[in-house]
């Protein structure tokens, strides 16, 4: 009878310890890039009151924000992400290649090629635009103080220079004149922070340069936080196609229990409801009847791809790279 006694205290303990982990709130890490803070904070609220409808669970979503090769590098040595939603695609074959936490073809695993949305790179100048920036080769002129983050460390800084190089290159018709035309803009260039949310204090708020060259995203949410009165946003002709892509860590949310939660999360976005939220935050929505909603609020423009370009692989190594183009017309 003793054993008895001691015996059912003992299962009914183990019961409530295995019922409090059957409903223990399942928390999920989205890991992504300087200028999305804004675009995810609203898009998790979305998102967690549709899976509590869907399911019943109420689930936490946590955001990391960084420049885009800083938080790419966070995730190679270890910061448990469920999902990144990162700036290039680039990134995300940096953590197949260097830390097999997805598979090689995490591309096909979503629709669009993992892109839930594009942007563009566009310039974001003072009230009046004082020193007449309209284009590319106005970036060059002396007496521009230009604004950009590091492209070492910052996705949106790598588009940055694409879109400068590019111009240059189809303007002139040699990658020497390219070369050239991308070292005189960043003798222009007096500090460059390590991603765009850093780049835009030092522009709006410690004031400093002429020119921040930016995602159209990130244009327009200073505009809306500062108001017109304050800067004004340049769309210039030419620029680059921004393909931030997303993707689930297939072995982090296996580990964590979340794959099920991380796979929807990322779908989720597709939705009309989510690309509602996108189009808000200005990033240009992929599906097309909410594309064609927002039409007014994206200028068209030439946009050169990434492709057209050589692919994200040969660009790391030509341009990015330890000695590779950007370190030595840098220089500092």
């Amino acid at each position: 009878m003793r054993f008895t006694h001691t015996f059912k205290p003992l299962l009914f303990g183990i019961a409530l310890a295995l019922s409090g982990n059957a409903f223990a709130e399942r928390t999920l890490l989205n890991v992504s890039y300087d200028p999305t803070r804004e675009l995810y904070k609203e898009y998790n609220q979305l998102f967690t009151q549709y899976w509590k409808t869907k399911t019943g669970e109420d689930v936490t979503i946590q955001q990391s924000h960084g420049g885009g090769g800083k938080q790419t590098r966070a995730v190679i040595d270890g910061l448990e992400a469920d999902v990144v939603t990162l700036a290039l695609s680039g990134d995300i074959d940096q953590i197949v290649e260097k830390a097999n936490l997805l598979p090689k073809d995490w591309q096909t695993k979503l629709p669009n090629n993992s892109l839930p949305y594009t942007s563009t790179i566009v310039f974001l100048v003072r009230k009046g635009n004082p020193k007449a920036i309209k284009n590319w080769d106005d970036l060059i002129k002396d007496g521009v103080s230009v604004v950009t983050p590091n492209p070492k460390t910052s996705g949106g800084a790598r588009y940055n220079y694409l879109a400068a190089w590019a111009f240059a290159e189809k303007k002139n018709g040699s990658k020497d004149a390219a070369k050239a035309f991308v070292e005189k803009l960043f003798k222009n260039v007096p500090v460059l922070d390590s991603g765009a949310r850093g780049s835009t204090t030092t522009f709006a708020e410690r004031e400093i340069g002429d020119v921040l060259i930016t995602w159209e995203n990130e244009a327009y949410l200073v505009l809306k936080e500062f108001g017109a009165d304050k800067f004004e946003v340049v769309t210039p002709p030419f620029s680059i196609l921004a393909e931030p892509p997303v993707a689930v860590i297939e072995a982090v949310a296996k580990k964590n229990g979340t794959q099920d939660l991380a796979t929807e999360y990322l779908k989720y976005l597709y939705t009309k409801e989510a690309q509602e939220i996108i189009a808000k935050n200005f990033y240009r929505p992929t599906d097309k009847d909410i594309a064609a909603k927002y039409a007014k609020q994206f200028p068209n423009l030439e946009l050169v791809s990434v492709a057209q370009l050589g692919g994200w692989s040969a660009i790391q190594k030509q341009h990015f790279d330890d000695n590779g183009v950007f370190d030595k017309i840098y220089g500092r």
